[in-house]
């Protein structure tokens, strides 16, 4: 589905583009709706326009509701290995598409996103402003990073463990370990954490 729009019309393209733009991964509303937010006359060419969609599978009706394919919305996930050191050209093709919502099973009723305040995991790359994602369960293993209930507060640490029981490691040498005053409880594992670079 690399080249989706290769066998539409410049107009249907751009209807399309349009569509994805605007409404992105919500079901499409009306044809009326759709007249106004696109500036058509006629509700009539906007179905046309959508039959074709339906046809080559761009549009979806899913749940009795029409959608852009989910398809399109994944990123292109490439083969080549990103070179941290010096620059290589990427001349891999394009495997397939990739959802991150999948890979880090945001979906799952159980598995939670959570925005991280503070530098007191810095040291194992869990910085200010990251998300993280949490998946929701009571049960952790030493080591894991963990979003714990301390005391009635949530925090997010490494969980260790020693001879007086179990505590909360910051991963910044600046800030002195955790041990509950009177409980610990754990609300999830962390499974991998995104950030979104310049702003």
């Amino acid at each position: 589905m690399e080249n989706y729009l290769e066998n539409l019309t410049q107009k249907q393209s751009d209807f399309f583009n349009s569509l994805k733009e605007i409404y992105q991964n919500r079901a499409l509303p009306s044809y009326d709706k759709i007249k106004k937010d696109l500036g058509f006359k006629s509700k009539n060419s906007i179905k046309q326009y959508l039959e074709v969609l339906k046809a080559k599978n761009l549009v979806l009706n899913l749940n009795d509701n029409l959608y852009i394919n989910p398809e399109l919305f994944k990123a292109k996930f490439v083969l080549s290995k990103v070179k941290a050191g010096f620059a290589s050209i990427m001349d891999d093709k394009i495997e397939k598409r990739i959802s991150f919502d999948e890979i880090l099973e945001i979906n799952s009723p159980s598995t939670f996103v959570f925005k991280v305040s503070g530098d007191s995991m810095c040291d194992i790359g869990i910085l200010d402003n990251d998300y993280v994602v949490i998946k929701k369960q009571q049960s952790a293993k030493i080591n894991d990073v963990v979003l714990a209930i301390v005391d009635n507060e949530f925090t997010l640490k490494t969980l260790k463990k020693d001879e007086k029981g179990a505590y909360l490691k910051p991963e910044n040498s600046s800030y002195p370990i955790i041990r509950p005053k009177y409980s610990l409880s754990i609300f999830g594992v962390a499974i991998g954490i995104t950030r979104k670079l310049n702003g």
